[in-house]
């Protein structure tokens, strides 16, 4: 279909830049009307998100194409909070967190209890955090999923912290009053 002239059945021809099959331009002659209409360009590198977030990482690995890298912290009371950043280069990487249900080895995705569920990120595009607030004591782990990838191995970059809870979000967990005192 000829799109200029279904614009101007709609649009008064006089009211269309040349460019796009009216009458219309510029003091100039200009036919695009760029004194009226901005094209936009190159969008100037201090709003890319990417280096403003810039960020130094504890740790980096690379994840194999069709393999996982697991990371265990040992949660010691109710409450603990678990928190991460990271980021991937290059693509994406999948992400879970999962409780491990047999102490001392390695387990299976499969095998664990899946707390987080494992999802692919952009990472590559936007560093990625969260955090996960763990009701019970146990070995949690946090499994960078790369198995989906035949081709492409994922160089990831990550911080975790585990802050201890506070008094009053402990009390309230092993459901005591914040006030009570022994």
């Amino acid at each position: 279909a000829n799109w200029k002239e279904v614009l101007q059945k709609y649009i008064d021809p006089a009211q269309i830049p040349v460019e796009y099959g009216g009458t219309l331009t510029d003091p100039d002659g200009d036919p695009k009307c760029s004194s009226k209409i901005n094209y936009g360009g190159d969008v100037p590198q201090h709003y890319y998100v990417r280096d403003q977030l810039a960020q130094k990482y504890e740790h980096s690995v690379v994840v194999n194409r069709g393999s996982s890298h697991q990371v265990e912290y040992e949660i010691l009371f109710p409450g603990c909070v678990l928190r991460w950043q990271f980021r991937s280069e290059g693509a994406d990487i999948g992400f879970g967190v999962y409780l491990k249900t047999k102490v001392g080895e390695r387990q299976r995705a499969g095998d664990m209890t899946e707390v987080l569920p494992n999802q692919r990120y952009n990472a590559h595009m936007v560093p990625e955090d969260g955090s996960l607030t763990c009701s019970t004591p146990g070995i949690y782990v946090l499994r960078f999923d790369n198995t989906y990838s035949f081709l492409h191995s994922k160089k990831v970059s990550y911080s975790v912290e585990v802050l201890l809870p506070d008094t009053a979000s402990a009390q309230q967990i092993q459901g005591e009053s914040p006030n009570h005192s022994p």
